[in-house]
């Protein structure tokens, strides 16, 4: 016989059928003795229980065992044991408890072990008795209740355990789901927590990951006044040192098997060889990306995978290769370089560069990358371009290669490769794969979704619906060399033949994730397309979805664009497109909101590549605002993504965005304002507007309106939502060298900031104030100041500020003569520019250490140099790059080289940008460093109009130019 309490108290014959056991007076008697089979419980305990609210009576218990007894039969002995009862059995794990409590605690000694699948088989085993909570539907006694309690903990300790063996296993994606669902039910778990956490960063789920930690961390605080453990701790901390990848985009990783197209990669890669543009031109479906990620993949040079289906424009092609490049656009200091373009900082990226690009899906913007590849080939002799596109680029040396449906033998290997991935059967009669690949013209893709559909029809029956849904122009009688134009009509009509197979909740989900441009993760999509993770993996089956689980898209859901236009198609003519548009854009805000609070905080290197994933989204969303005309939405996206566009460097790259909604909010009577209740937006909106490569006059339009918002935002005791914006208001009034009275009004509102509530603007608050301090001449107010700012901006654990006041103080420091305490500064800013990857700034962190270093260590400056160039020339800035030169100059000189000073003097001359004040400082040095050979070389008149040119330039530096000459030696000549 067998006894089940891990649920409602039963009891079972050896053949399976239940025992009779009567009224729940018995049940409740069977479930105390069953707790601890063998242990005596008193007679008093036992009456008081069973019956709780009546009257206790031994009487009425000894009738209840009696009848107890009956029920059970010879299988197991209720026995009278001194003032109580016990129950014999042959073997106590007769009962589910007992062997749950086994075989939970083999489970967990084998995952201590390392023998995780042991584990995991003997902890679902175990957990597989439980039928319902423990005790369920007994009366709730003292010992009912302390019993219940221990083995629901128990319950929960093996579901930990079982848990854990199963994300060792790899098993992240199945788990999240019962994860989130305990978490739920128990917040205050950590353990439960930290397995979420775990599952959910390794499904790619970074933001969610972090907002788990964060709710757990708080509801700790809250209701037991605790932090969390060391080990949560630890996990919090392995999320944050997540850095932002600068590496250039590899091509997508494989999801299935390469089938066929032998010659083609061997032939393409060949062409390469002696080619600099090679062009994969055919239909939509056939195969182009595919065939050139596999191209690119049996090369040994650096690659580049540039994706340009999500792009509208192709204006936005530079900032898109810049991304797909890792570069930034500006410095954290949020100053780029001058009035360069994103053009000119692809040159100085790629000039020296062995890389081979790849630009894919080229159809819809072939003009822009036509003339970017040209461009591009002319100026980076080392650069390889391989584009995929419907027509040819039209540049001058391309090299087309067409790529044609796959032959017979190809497409039936494809087709049999496929059908085997979602179906365990004997393969398809050869002769019918071959009727349905002809059917479908031998198209990559299209065979692809046909064999998808093996999973629910037979080969036969697929062949027959497949000919009745193709027209007659694709019947077998009809067969013979097809146009382009004709096999993407075939591709169109199998597109349209598997999405009628679709069940109606798939094709929902498939015409709602059209609006998402660069994928989704897992969560996102089933929020947007309003369904659940079994349709999105449903989908994924059936080839409509692709699910990337490696490389940097790790996670996430991608469409073919070919299936992404059908589905937006059908998305607009079944008039869905408003609410998913609509949906995509709440659940965007939502993780731009969400975000937020974190990305000036220790938090940001978690958080920067989860928002750097959905940067495609962003622009999207943005666009289509724009175009509805819907400007509160459109702000709203801008203001909550404007903090990680700054800190990632990309906030150029929305500026023509920004632009074009200002255009739509201005009134057009003189007067430029923002919709209600949205004036901090506007101001933000105007400050990334102002980003851009040419924003002279939008600024000078709205900056008195957005100076408005912004103090109105910030005024009183209250604080606004961006406090970000305070600090670029204040840089980019500076660096603009506003009116006297606009600067001061800039100052004068981030310097109220001192003792306000947020602390991150009150360590702006600080920075900003050490300026005043310094050019009212109070050095040492300033320098105080700055230390203040730089706690301020630790504290909160933000890398971005901290960096900026930390630069600030070496060069405090490196001025009165402290070269060790500047040293040491700059590398600790040093540290954190390396963290959150900005090149540029590490160049120019580089550069001063090697010129405090030059004077005692020129082997240590040479390095810093050297090393400087390098990432400068990797981030595409020709300012920092000719800063790294200008040191490298100032070392060949002092040791006696003037033929090397005069040359690198030359190459930073030729690079620096003679019309940006922050590049000024570096343009008066090399000048001097020119004068400075020509002196050696006995050429005195040579040197006297490089020292008059280097003074001149100096003016640009206000009232430091006289103590930038006279420490270069050419104070005599300051104008």
């Amino acid at each position: 016989m067998r006894f089940g309490i891990l649920g409602q108290t039963r009891a079972w014959h050896d053949d399976g059928t239940e025992v009779p056991l009567g009224g729940p007076v018995r049940r409740a008697l069977l479930a105390l003795l069953l707790v601890r089979p063998g242990a005596v419980v008193s007679a008093d305990r036992l009456a008081e229980e069973i019956d709780p609210g009546g009257t206790p009576s031994v009487h009425a218990l000894q009738s209840q065992v009696s009848r107890l007894r009956t029920a059970l039969g010879a299988a197991a002995a209720i026995e009278r044991a001194g003032a109580g009862y016990r129950i014999v059995l042959p073997d106590q794990e007769a009962v589910d408890a007992c062997r749950f409590e086994r075989l939970a605690a083999e489970g967990r000694a084998a995952l201590a072990d390392g023998d995780t699948a042991r584990a995991a088989a003997l902890l679902r085993e175990g957990l597989g008795l439980w039928r319902g909570p423990a005790l369920d539907g007994i009366a709730e006694g003292e010992s009912v209740r302390a019993a219940a309690v221990r083995l629901e903990e128990l319950r929960l300790a093996a579901l930990e355990d079982r848990y854990e063996a199963a994300l060792l296993l790899g098993e992240h994606r199945a788990s999240v789901p019962e994860l989130r669902e305990l978490v739920r039910r128990h917040p205050l778990r950590e353990r439960l927590a930290g397995l979420l956490i775990r599952a959910l960063s390794a499904e790619g789920g970074q933001a969610e990951a972090l907002l788990v930690y964060e709710e757990t961390r708080r509801r700790l605080a809250e209701e037991l006044g605790a932090d969390p453990s060391a080990e949560l701790g630890a996990l919090h901390r392995e999320l944050l040192e997540v850095r932002p990848d600068r590496s250039p985009v590899a091509p997508p990783a494989p999801l299935t098997s390469f089938v066929g197209r032998d010659g083609d990669v061997a032939g393409i890669a060949a062409v390469l060889r002696v080619a600099r543009l090679v062009t994969l031109t055919g239909p939509g479906g056939v195969g182009k990306t595919r065939l050139a990620s596999e191209v690119a993949g049996g090369l040994a040079d650096e690659t580049c995978f540039v994706a340009l289906a999500p792009l509208r424009d192709g204006a936005d092609l530079p900032q898109a290769l810049l991304a797909a490049l890792g570069l930034r656009e500006t410095g954290l200091g949020l100053q780029g370089d001058g009035a360069r373009t994103a053009y000119d900082r692809l040159v100085t990226a790629l000039a020296d560069r062995v890389l081979l690009l790849v630009l894919d899906n080229c159809e819809h913007v072939v003009d822009a990358a036509a003339a970017l590849a040209a461009r591009l080939l002319a100026a980076c002799p080392r650069l390889r371009v391989l584009a995929t596109s419907r027509e040819p680029l039209g540049v001058i040396g391309e090299h087309l290669w067409p790529v044609g449906p796959l032959d017979e033998e190809e497409a039936v290997r494809l087709f049999t490769d496929r059908a085997a991935a979602v179906r365990r059967a004997p393969a398809p009669d050869p002769a019918l794969v071959r009727r349905i690949c002809a059917a479908v013209d031998g198209l990559p893709l299209a065979v692809e979704l046909t064999a998808a559909r093996l999973r629910t029809l037979d080969a036969d029956e697929l062949a027959e619906r497949l000919d009745a849904r193709l027209d007659s122009r694709l019947a077998l009688t009809a067969r013979g060399s097809r146009t382009a134009e004709e096999r993407h009509r075939t591709l169109r009509s199998v597109v349209a033949w598997g999405w009628d197979l679709l069940s109606e909740e798939e094709r929902r989900a498939a015409r709602r994730f059209a609006v998402f441009a660069g994928g989704a993760t897992a969560e996102a999509a089933a929020r947007v397309c309003g369904t659940d993770p079994e349709t999105l993996e449903s989908l994924d089956d059936k080839s409509f979805l692709r699910r990337s689980d490696d490389g940097p898209g790790r996670g996430r859901y991608g469409m073919l664009e070919t299936i992404r236009a059908y589905a937006a198609e059908r998305l607009t003519a079944e008039g869905g497109a408003e609410p998913a548009e609509r949906a995509h854009a709440d659940w965007l805000l939502g993780l731009l909101r969400s975000a937020a609070p974190h990305l000036l905080s220790g938090a940001q290197l978690g958080w920067l590549p989860v928002l750097s994933a959905e940067y495609d989204n962003l622009l999207a969303a943005v666009r289509r605002a724009v175009a509805a005309r819907e400007p509160v939405t459109a702000l709203e996206l801008l203001a909550a993504a404007a903090t990680a566009l700054w800190i990632g460097g990309r906030a150029g790259a929305v500026a023509p965005l920004a632009a074009g909604l200002l255009e739509l909010i201005d009134t057009g009577d003189g007067a430029a304002g923002p919709p209600a209740g949205l004036g901090e937006e506007y101001a933000v909106c105007v400050l990334l507007a102002a980003s851009g490569p040419v924003a002279g006059p939008l600024w000078q339009r709205h900056r008195a309106a957005a100076a408005r918002e912004l103090a109105a935002a910030w005024s009183g005791d209250g604080a606004g939502r961006y406090p970000v914006a305070l600090l670029l208001w204040m840089m980019r009034n500076a660096g603009e060298q506003a009116a006297p009275a606009d600067l001061r009004a800039a100052f004068a509102l981030v310097s109220a900031q001192h003792d306000g509530p947020d602390p991150w603007a009150r360590a702006v608050a600080r920075y900003v104030a050490a300026y005043g301090f310094l050019g009212d001449g109070d050095t040492a107010a300033g320098e105080r100041s700055l230390d203040e700012a730089a706690e301020g901006f630790r504290a909160l654990g933000d890398r971005w500020g901290t960096s900026l006041a930390l630069d600030a103080l070496a060069d405090l420091a490196g001025g009165r003569g402290d070269r060790a305490q500047a040293i040491a500064l700059t590398d600790e800013a040093l540290a954190l520019t390396e963290q959150l990857g900005a090149l540029e700034d590490s160049a120019d962190l580089l550069v001063n250490r090697g010129d405090l270093r030059a004077a005692d260590d020129r082997a240590a400056a040479g390095a810093d140099y050297a090393r400087a160039a390098e990432l400068a020339g990797a981030a595409g800035s020709a300012d920092r790059l000719a800063a790294a030169l200008r040191g490298q100059a100032d070392l060949a000189l002092a040791a006696g080289d003037t033929a090397a000073a005069e040359r690198l003097y030359t190459e930073a001359l030729e690079r620096v940008d003679r019309h940006w004040i922050k590049a000024l400082g570096n343009l008066v040095r090399t000048l001097a460093g020119l004068g400075r050979v020509a002196e050696a070389r006995g050429d005195r008149t040579t040197a006297r109009e490089r020292y008059a040119e280097a003074a001149r330039a100096a003016t640009g530096l206000g009232p430091a130019a006289p103590d930038v000459l006279r420490r270069l030696g050419i104070g005599a000549y300051s104008p």
